[in-house]
């Protein structure tokens, strides 16, 4: 609900923009109204402390919105590309000091309207305390502006930290990746050559695929669940190759999610574990089942295999993988941009297993 409200009301701001506005809102409103009925119930309408707090927060609130959500909305005139919606510069300076004054108009219209005078009056009767009132005010939003910059600053410092910490995991886990396939390829050169050929083949392919997307994802910036399904289902197509009619695999990714962006190889080790620890060990293999979908505010992506499934009540807990593919699978899940995301393992013995991840849905939007 709270999304709904926020991307009807503020549909011209970046999608992690909207909520954060509507939340600063709702919690300045709801304290000024709280405090507007303590004075109220008091009987002190027109008490000094009831016209300053009107005219504080009509003023703070209206320059707040102008240097902040209007700001970046305004990204692309200020020169400013996204996620970064700072960059020092005079039009930037300007922009600020004209919302500051603005907003300082505005709120005191406001607070003019409530007390039922006007503060413009003072142009004839006392100029230099008007000045002084707008001087003060283009102060203290300054101060606001420099918590907004060094808030803006911590944000991207963290940005940088978690992509650099996705960067490392994707380059632990793509070696992983090509030293299994390897080692499946060398079992198959003993035992049938010709096949040995055909998958060679389908690996070199998929090597250059993935080496062309990787460029243009970089390039980009983004990796999207179509990316990560073709990715998935070249992958499939090669380990076919090796178990033939042994392997059998789905795909399930609605339109509306295709663009979602999502860090890359965050499914295939998931895949991997599919094959090699649950279809292998059957001698007629199974199916694999690969999805996505909405839940609310959540991405929910699900690998589930029909294999030989596992005791997740044993102790200690079983670690099919190793210890490695799922343990950096929850390492990317809680190093998300968006906030840690959920992993839930659900398997049984003889049952196939199905791994659910969770992703928070308020930090990506379609491309």
């Amino acid at each position: 609900m709270k999304r709904l409200i926020a991307n009807r009301l503020f549909g011209w701001l970046p999608a992690g923009v909207r909520e954060r506005t509507l939340r600063r809102l709702v919690v300045v409103w709801t304290v000024a109204l709280a405090i507007g009925l303590i004075l109220w119930g008091s009987g002190a309408r027109t008490h000094p402390l009831d016209i300053a707090l009107v005219y504080s927060y009509a003023i703070s609130t209206a320059i707040w919105f102008l240097s902040d959500p209007v700001r970046i909305a305004l990204r692309g005139w200020l020169g400013v590309a996204p996620p970064h919606y700072w960059k020092p510069s005079l039009r930037m300076l300007a922009y600020m000091v004209v919302s500051s004054t603005v907003g300082y108009a505005l709120g005191t219209a406001v607070g003019d309207a409530y007390a039922g005078r006007s503060t413009w009056d003072m142009v004839h009767q006392s100029p230099l305390r008007l000045l002084g009132f707008w001087v003060s005010g283009l102060v203290i939003s300054g101060f606001f502006v420099l918590g907004f910059y060094q808030r803006a600053k911590a944000d991207d410092l963290h940005r940088q930290a978690t992509e650099a910490r996705l960067k490392l995991l994707e380059s632990q886990l793509e070696p992983h990746m090509l030293f299994n396939t390897l080692a499946n390829l060398r079992a198959l050169i003993a035992i049938d050559p010709p096949r040995a050929i055909q998958m060679l083949d389908r690996l070199n392919d998929y090597l250059r695929a993935t080496l062309r997307a990787s460029r243009s994802d970089t390039a980009a910036g983004t990796h999207t669940l179509a990316d990560e399904f073709a990715r998935l289902n070249d992958y499939l197509e090669l380990m076919a190759v090796r178990m033939g009619t042994r392997l059998a695999f789905d795909f399930t990714l609605p339109d509306d999610l295709q663009a979602f962006p999502l860090p890359p190889l965050l499914l295939q080790p998931l895949v991997e574990n599919a094959i090699r620890h649950g279809l292998e060990p059957r001698v007629e293999g199974g199916h694999i089942s690969v999805g996505a979908r909405r839940d609310g505010d959540l991405l929910i992506l699900e690998v589930a295999d029909t294999g030989v499934g596992m005791d997740t009540t044993a102790t200690p807990a079983p670690r099919r993988d190793g210890g490695f593919g799922l343990s950096q699978v929850r390492e990317r899940m809680d190093s998300l941009p968006g906030g840690p995301g959920r992993v839930d393992v659900d398997s049984r013995p003889g049952a196939g297993t199905t791994i659910r991840l969770a992703l928070p849905l308020n930090h990506a939007e379609p491309a």
